[in-house]
């Protein structure tokens, strides 16, 4: 695998010296800065190039390997007239990545939100913090503090009694922590959703459903994909997180049949996946060697973390890289098997980029200024624990 760590840009807290100095190659990062839906250009695409190779002559050479994300206008997802307008930008972006040699595109296809969890400071034993989601508190925000209409629809009548009781058990304080957490922005914006607006936001999903939105995703890869395959770009889109249907909104990339329906809507390689552990993982029906093993010539990108499922449904927590749910002994082999068999077939990309993903807050890390699961410290043991865990299966490999 190629290590690589998520940056966020100039602002970001975590230094491209701190990315160099964890073991890294590759950087993982986005032109936040630009509105979604307008084009990327090429001196814009250039001048983040730029930042990052600056110090290439004096220390180990750091390259942009992929773009996380170029995101998708909502106006696709909906499947509105407006679409084709993003999505000749969205070509136009592809078109202009390639031109400057950045050619593995990460986007995902989730309504209004994008990862949703419900704590951003759950405890941990060892005094560390963890990003956790409690479906009844993502129900309590739901039905009495957004108050969406309908709601009551989507819950049964022991989930309502629970968000009830736990809703009237919150401090205001409380009530207030769990709206921001849900409320976050897009990843790389300081700026969260203000309740107003994420109604209003909702509102226009009212009548798109699981088939609408998966005919829209599938539209979408049938128009970018042969641009992507004839720039030689290969997208790769992240799954649901978590995966499941939240407020109202549907969800299309969440299992193994997901994952087959999509492929086969564009079949090509160019229509790939990010494959995220900790995504997938939160579902145990969820087969993530198998996922491997099928799907490898069309992984272009890996988010290795994992999650542990407690007690309750749909309740989980960030845990760390080598005690959740997630069997990275088996997910490792069948990632080195798939970059053997590209090295063998002689294939241009035989090592697919990884980066260690969600980590824990530590205190080395308290006064930094970082975006909720990308401390550095966190991330830096969960790389050091699967780089580790890398060599030792590889060495059994040869």
């Amino acid at each position: 695998m190629k290590h690589t760590m998520r940056w966020y840009g100039p602002k970001d807290g975590v230094s491209l010296m701190d990315i160099r100095q964890a073991g890294c190659t590759g950087v993982v990062t986005a032109l936040h800065q630009i509105p979604v839906g307008e084009v990327w250009s090429q001196e814009a695409i250039q001048e983040r190039i730029d930042i990052i190779q600056e110090d290439n002559e004096k220390y180990t050479p750091l390259t942009w390997d992929v773009v996380e994300s170029l995101p998708v206008h909502e106006s696709i997802k909906k499947g509105i007239p407006e679409r084709e307008e993003f999505i000749a930008n969205y070509k136009q972006s592809l078109a202009n990545l390639a031109s400057c040699g950045v050619k593995t595109v990460c986007y995902n296809f989730m309504p209004v939100l994008d990862w949703s969890r419900t704590q951003l400071d759950y405890s941990m034993e060892d005094g560390s913090y963890a990003l956790r989601f409690v479906y009844v508190d993502f129900a309590a925000f739901d039905l009495f503090i957004l108050k969406r209409a309908g709601a009551e629809s989507d819950y049964t009548q022991t989930v309502q009694e629970k968000a009830k009781a736990r809703f009237e058990a919150m401090s205001e304080e409380e009530r207030k922590e769990l709206q921001t957490a849900i409320l976050q922005g897009l990843p790389g914006s300081d700026d969260a959703f203000e309740l107003g607006t994420f109604q209003g936001l909702l509102d226009e999903y009212r009548h798109i459903g699981d088939k609408e939105l998966r005919e829209n995703l599938y539209y979408f890869i049938k128009q970018v994909g042969p641009v992507a395959k004839e720039l030689g770009v290969r997208l790769c889109i992240h799954p649901d997180d978590p995966p499941r249907p939240l407020i109202g909104l549907p969800r299309v990339l969440s299992t193994g049949k997901d994952i087959a329906q999509l492929m086969e809507a564009y079949d090509d390689p160019a229509n790939g996946l990010t494959f995220c552990t900790g995504s997938l993982g939160v579902r145990a029906d969820n087969d993530l060697p198998s996922i491997v093993k099928q799907y490898g010539n069309r992984i272009h990108f890996l988010h290795l973390r994992t999650t542990l499922r407690e007690t309750e449904d749909w309740v989980f927590h960030e845990a760390p890289h080598m005690a959740g749910d997630v069997d990275f002994y088996d997910v490792i082999e069948a990632i080195l098997l798939e970059e053997k068999r590209r090295t063998e077939a002689g294939e241009e990309v035989c090592a697919i980029p990884m980066r260690p993903d969600h980590g824990h807050h530590f205190w080395s890390d308290s006064g930094k200024k970082y975006y909720p699961g990308y401390s550095y410290m966190g991330r830096l043991k969960g790389l050091a624990e699967l780089r580790g865990m890398e060599i030792a299966i590889g060495r059994q490999l040869k």
